[in-house]
């Protein structure tokens, strides 16, 4: 049946919509700030111009999420990033630990649209706008050619989380695009002109072993001569998605206008690498292998970065410049591409690490002429060098959480972004989970703050019993143990001697405190060793410590010696090898330009493998800043010691309380568990082992001072859990009873509880 209706004009249908703000772009970043933005209580229009959230985290691109803590080589330890993203992260680790891309859409979706305050918009793209006044937006045009709808948007505040900055370009938002000189901002890792000024677009794609031979035909358009790129000996057959991530063009092109070029380019490498795969003869494992899936859009690295009151540059990185107005961190390495990409005879990558995480102020995340404009994601304000670290999605969305709870207080005080009241801004991000280096919550309104904590027990750090594993010493290895102020403890650890030999070893720490870099030696023996089984070496010196940090028990490579393992895995305690991986681009080991600013230190990485297990130990005397007064003290993961309350492993009950004098009206209870911020839960393609933390607490309890059961929880696996009491109670004590956790003694980072 044919029917037929009205023209309208040949108009489409339009919709007008009102918000408190809009969002463009549904990338991590944008996807962290709205549901940021929604969960502190405004309304947020979401414009997304593809199918799916999670821009290059997405099914579409496949690339996995990265931020300040890596398994490719820096010495940030338990950086993960805090708030929205770690609870996708963590989430997604949970449902999806073998990294499938489309597993990750469905938990970035449900996040979306779990929250009422959030009108989701996909396959829509914004195209024109209006502007109130001069620097002020007052609405967008946005098309979805999907329902043939066009929307119109309105709102006094507006992020622009798009990647290529669509929004802040159409309103006059100054920005820039490419390197800037080294003089500007005097930044010794300045590319020269022959290097490059933008990093490129990389598109991939999956294979898979169908278990009997398949053939391939290339299409007309595929690379011919895959010896046009220079790393083609590095190609392997068994190698897909992301680890393709330098087959990188159109860093000389302009990344936002000639992108479907760039794109066309990178079809022709990724379909040519697989005939070379297929049909070369080199690569005889891949005769069953099949291509399962290409990228329809390539993974974009720059396009446009925007100015705010402040640019970061790479100063601020490498000496962690302290910004009063920090209200998030990175922790990724500087990192640069050759413009020519896969067609550079260069390295692919150049890489440089800062000692530390670093401070990113909130000045970098408004338009400095648009009034009423936020910015995050990859066009923060930052100079070409320091946004080689900043575009990385973990920082991007940690960024994305900052601007969405600005925006939630602009609207609270009626005012723009510039005048954003930054200490409220601080301490409401920390109250959310959001992790700002150097800072620590003081909150007026948490109840616990006025407690006494009392614990069924405390852990001291006395033992790590050794387990049958023993470990070749092929690489350095050590423990980083959190000290408190003077006499640094005595380290003794089991080791088994092939032959006579002599082991070194150290103790080292870091220029700051804060810091996990072991680039200082405090103290060095050399240990005469005879062959024998199970002995004991002790790693003890003269060492006096100013201030509460962690300190590197070192024992350095000595392939006569191997050394005990333990099994028990402590919050807060972490075991190191000095190695890189080798994944890591070649440059990251080259010396640093002279004039960099950048000194050249060892990398130690934990020691995941086998099971991230403890080198066996013994501890003199015990340390003890695992003790319950942690929940309170405004930090929820370890920086200069544990920062946990965590019970005695041999605990058959354990508990910890918040007691009060005088009765107190509690309504709600917010609880932050250990879920190992120091793994980076890669979100796609590379699988993990586990599900869930060991050191986070699984099944909970809370009961007030009669005993009576507040809440229950009985299969947790999230960092923070928010508890709101079906009605408020009147009590002198609650009560956290821990009944089990996935493997680890209890361990609770912080308790805070409201009227």
């Amino acid at each position: 049946m044919i029917t037929s209706g009205p023209c309208n004009g040949r108009r489409p249908q339009e919709l007008s919509l009102e918000t408190d703000l809009l969002v463009a772009g549904g990338g991590l970043a944008g996807t962290c700030a709205a549901v940021t933005a929604a969960r502190a209580g405004i309304r947020v229009v979401l414009i997304q111009d593809r199918p799916v959230l999670g821009g290059n985290a997405s099914s579409e691109v496949r690339l996995w999420t990265l931020g300040a803590t890596s398994h490719m080589g820096n010495n940030n330890r338990w950086a993960r990033e805090g708030g929205v993203i770690d609870e996708i992260l963590v989430e997604n680790l949970h449902r999806n630990p073998e990294g499938n891309p489309l597993i990750l859409d469905t938990i970035l979706l449900e996040k979306v649209v779990e929250e009422s305050n959030i009108q989701l918009l996909l396959n829509t793209a914004v195209h024109d706008l209006e502007m109130a006044a001069p620097g002020v937006i007052s609405e967008v045009r946005a098309w979805c050619s999907q329902n043939s709808t066009a929307y119109l948007v309105k709102a006094p505040l507006f992020c622009d989380a798009s990647g290529d900055g669509v929004l802040g370009f159409l309103a006059g938002a100054a920005f820039r695009m490419g390197a800037e000189s080294r003089d500007e901002f005097a930044e010794g890792f300045a590319p020269e002109a022959a290097y490059g000024e933008l990093l490129g677009h990389s598109l991939y794609f999956y294979s898979k072993d169908t278990g009997r031979p398949v053939k391939f035909t290339a299409p007309s358009f595929a690379l011919k001569d895959i010896t046009q790129i220079p790393r083609y000996r590095d190609i392997k057959g068994t190698d897909s998605g992301c680890r393709f991530w330098w087959l990188e063009y159109g860093g000389r092109l302009d990344t936002v206008h000639e992108t479907e070029a760039i794109k066309w380019e990178l079809w022709k490498v990724a379909y040519g690498v697989w005939d070379y795969i297929k049909n070369s003869g080199k690569f005889p494992e891949a005769d069953t292998m099949t291509l399962e899936w290409v990228g329809t859009i390539p993974g974009k690295r720059e396009s446009r970065r925007f100015e705010g009151d402040y640019v970061l540059t790479q100063r601020d990185l490498v000496e962690q410049r302290q910004h009063a107005d920090a209200v998030g961190f990175g922790g990724w390495a500087m990192d640069l591409h050759p413009a020519d990409g896969l067609y550079s005879p260069l390295s692919p990558c150049t890489q440089w690490h800062s000692k530390g995480v670093y401070q990113i102020p909130y000045r970098t995340m408004y338009s400095r002429n648009v009034a009423n404009l936020f910015l995050t994601g990859r066009l923060i304000s930052v100079s070409h060098v320091a946004f080689g670290s900043t575009r990385v999605m973990a920082t991007c969305a940690h960024n994305g959480q900052a601007v969405g709870m600005a925006a939630a207080l602009c609207l609270r005080h009626g005012v723009r972004p510039r005048a954003v009241p930054v200490a409220e801004l601080q301490r409401e991000l920390l109250r959310a989970g959001q992790h700002i280096p150097g800072l620590t919550l003081h909150d007026s309104d948490d109840l616990a703050r006025t407690a006494t904590v009392r614990t069924s027990s405390c852990f001291e750090l006395e033992d790590l019993p050794p387990c049958s594993d023993v470990q070749p010493l092929d690489v350095s290895r050590a423990m980083l143990l959190p000290v408190l102020a003077g006499k640094a403890p005595a380290l003794t650890v089991l080791v088994d001697v092939e032959r006579p030999t002599t082991l070194e070893v150290e103790v080292r720490s870091s220029c700051r405190p804060a810091n996990f870099t072991p680039e200082i030696t405090l103290h060095r023996q050399s240990i005469e060793l005879s062959p024998g089984r199970t002995q004991s070496v002790r790693i003890a010196g003269d060492i006096s410590i100013d201030w509460p940090r962690y300190l590197a028990y070192c024992l350095l490579k000595n392939d006569d010696v191997s050394v005990y393992l333990s099994d028990l895995r402590v919050t807060g305690v972490l075991s190191l090898a000095q190695s890189m991986n080798k994944a890591v681009a070649k440059g990251t080991r080259q010396e640093p330009p002279k004039d960099s600013g950048i000194d050249s230190f060892e990398f130690w990485l934990p020691s995941r493998r086998p099971g991230g297990k403890n080198l066996a130990a013994s501890v003199e005397p015990p340390l003890r800043g695992f003790c319950g007064a942690n929940v309170t003290n405004g930090v929820a993961r370890p920086v200069l010691q544990p920062n946990a309350w965590v019970a005695a492993p041999d605990d058959p009950a354990p508990s910890i309380s918040l007691c009060w004098r005088e009765p107190q009206t509690v309504a709600r209870i917010e609880l932050a568990f250990d879920t190992d911020f120091d793994h980076p839960m890669e979100s796609v393609l590379m699988g993990h082992l586990e599900r869930d933390m060991p050191f986070c607490v699984r099944h909970y309890r809370i009961r007030d001072s009669a005993g009576t059961l507040l809440y229950e929880c009985a299969d947790n696996h999230q960092t923070r859990n928010s508890i709101r009491l079906p009605a408020p109670v009147s009590t002198t004590e609650l009560r956290v009873e821990v009944l089990e956790t996935h493997g680890a003694p209890a361990a609770i980072f912080e308790i805070r509880c409201y009227a």
